[in-house]
């Protein structure tokens, strides 16, 4: 396989999510995003995400799952987490989800420091 087919399929399954917070409930959003990340990452198969704050005004989070089924899974067991229902309270507009298919990936890991 060449360098380019592997970076090509690294990831299979991308969703890309919007929203639009409250005023003030920023902190609460990243707080309970991360939390649900983290379950998700940690107990249900996710393989990350991401969170941005787009120079729009919108919050842009995107996940990569091996495939739809694992994500349909995760979704159904964590729907009542605690921190799920704080991420909702903290949106003012949720934009449809948007299925992304990657066709070449050439994103590097970032290293975390141990906090």
């Amino acid at each position: 396989m060449t360098a380019g087919a592997h970076e090509k399929h690294r990831c299979s399954f991308v969703v890309l999510y919007r929203w639009r917070l409250h005023e003030g409930m920023e902190e609460d959003f990243v707080a309970a995003w991360s939390e649900v990340t983290r379950h998700l990452r940690d107990t249900a198969g996710s393989l990350g995400s991401r969170l941005h704050r787009g120079s729009d005004g919108l919050w842009y989070g995107y996940a990569q799952w091996p495939n739809g089924a694992a994500r349909r899974r995760a979704f159904a067991g964590a729907a009542e987490l605690p921190a799920r229902r704080r991420m909702r309270t903290a949106i003012a507009e949720s934009l449809p989800e948007i299925v992304l298919e990657p066709v070449a990936d050439f994103l590097l890991v970032a290293r975390q420091s141990p906090a």
